[in-house]
């Protein structure tokens, strides 16, 4: 009897570990990043922004000379309003209408550029990043990589499981050496 109940409790012990070694090692592999942190420090992301904030500054350079312009021909036209005959006050107010709508066209223009131009370099970043992660996932054996935002979209974590690090230091690392 007592080799029965030895034999029964040594029975449970080792299914009870061979479970333990199945649920431990066949555990699916649940991680995530902090998805605001991992774009705004991705150098890829960080030399993104200098690159449109250039263009920026030529594109207001260029509204500021446009503006510069209208502005003149406005002075111009008031100080010498006096001497003009109707004739030539209207070709000067023709001529101020025109240039405050080139300016106004520009400006617009300018701004819908500036849209594009954001979203099309945001999205190659983001290409960039999602295409590392995928692969990444997938060297590491990773099941899921679940993407946190500030909305907090993961209520809790046990520690550990945030690769935001791991992921920034190789995509970085990536990106120096293309």
């Amino acid at each position: 009897m007592f080799k029965t109940i030895s034999l029964a409790l040594w029975s449970i012990s080792f299914l009870g570990l061979a479970l333990l070694y199945y649920f431990h090692f066949s555990a699916q592999k649940i991680v995530y990043v902090d998805s605001a942190r991992l774009v705004n420090s991705y150098q890829g992301m960080v030399d993104m922004r200098k690159d449109y904030q250039q263009k920026a500054k030529v594109w207001q350079a260029n509204v500021d000379t446009l503006a510069k312009e209208v502005q003149k021909t406005i002075q111009d036209y008031e100080k010498e309003s006096g001497r003009l005959s109707a004739k030539e006050k209207a070709l000067s107010q023709e001529l101020i209408r025109t240039k405050q709508r080139q300016l106004a066209d520009y400006q617009k223009v300018i701004g819908e550029k500036a849209v594009q131009e954001d979203g099309k370099m945001t999205s190659q970043v983001l290409e960039q990043i999602n295409a590392f992660i995928k692969e990444y996932g997938q060297q590491k054996d990773y099941r899921i990589i679940i993407a946190a935002t500030e909305y907090g979209n993961i209520a809790y974590a046990a520690d550990g499981l945030d690769i935001t690090d791991e992921i920034l230091e190789e995509l970085n690392k990536m990106y120096a050496g293309q």
